[in-house]
């Protein structure tokens, strides 16, 4: 006796006794592997955790991109690329022939009556430095001569300095003070790389804070490269004004920090308010 054919399915319609699974099923596996963070990734988030876990200390070097290739098993190619987003979180900074530097977290700084940079950066835990750039005399225009309580064309003296957490570079200052009450000025800074024991140095041992002015600003490429950013990268800048015990201007300031390497805090007037638009000459 013949049996008879099985009854036509869909999934078999011609009875050739084989069954082929409907569209879509079982291809997954087979054309859509289970996706997994590239290797570039793991590796970011490895070295990550190595700078979370404090392995590595603002100021320190990672190890050469061939160690690390050699540590993770891949090319340098994917960890330059691990590197690269590692330092546009802010948490390295990598020079051509230098290697990566960690920048380590962002710094506390206070902004207040008495702003001094060494203070606010031995508060927070890390070792100031400051790298002097340049000084020199020059004469004052009309908008540094108001500042400063002076006349257009007195001689003010200039500094241009970058400031250091741990040899890392957070901060491109520029300064001017007034020449004829600080005559000797340039040579205690030149010495002293530091504006409060210059000053003191030159007979003005206190002086505080009138005001101080915040903004954005985008690096210029000449301040950027001090800073190890890229042009344009975001930085946060202050203007300020310092007066003695008398109220006389003694130095005004354009200062630019490295943004997501400081957190300023404000604990004074922020702007200049209105009657002190005029600042108080010499007698």
């Amino acid at each position: 006796m013949v049996k008879p054919d099985p009854p036509a399915s869909a999934a078999d319609p011609n009875n050739t006794g084989s069954w082929t699974p409907p569209s879509g099923i079982g291809e997954a596996e087979e054309t859509q592997p289970a996706r997994t963070a590239p290797l570039w990734a793991s590796i970011r988030d490895a070295l990550g955790a190595d700078l979370a876990a404090g392995r590595y200390g603002a100021g320190d070097r990672l190890p050469s991109e061939n160690l690390l290739a050699r540590r993770f098993g891949v090319n340098r190619h994917t960890v330059r690329r691990a590197l690269a987003a590692l330092s546009e979180a802010g948490a390295i900074h990598v020079r051509r022939g230098a290697g990566a530097t960690v920048t380590g977290a962002p710094i506390a700084y206070a902004i207040g009556p008495r702003t001094r940079f060494s203070d606010n950066l031995r508060n927070s835990g890390r070792e100031p430095q400051t790298r002097l750039l340049r000084v020199e005399t020059l004469r004052a225009d009309q908008e540094l001569s108001g500042l400063l309580g002076l006349t257009k064309g007195d001689p003010v003296h200039v500094s241009e300095t970058v400031g250091l957490a741990d040899d890392v570079p957070v901060s491109h200052a520029t300064r001017f003070y007034p020449a004829e009450r600080f005559p000797g000025l340039l040579e205690a800074l030149a010495q002293t790389g530091s504006a409060s024991a210059a000053l003191s140095a030159c007979g003005l041992p206190d002086y505080r804070r009138a005001w101080t002015r915040m903004a954005a600003e985008a690096a210029p490429a000449e301040i950027a490269a001090h800073l190890w950013l890229e042009p344009g990268a975001p930085l946060l800048a202050t203007r300020s004004l310092n007066i003695d015990t008398a109220g006389h201007p003694v130095e005004y300031g354009h200062t630019r920090f490295a943004g997501g390497r400081v957190e300023l805090s404000v604990e004074g007037p922020v702007a200049p308010p209105q009657e002190a638009a005029a600042p108080r000459r010499m007698p």
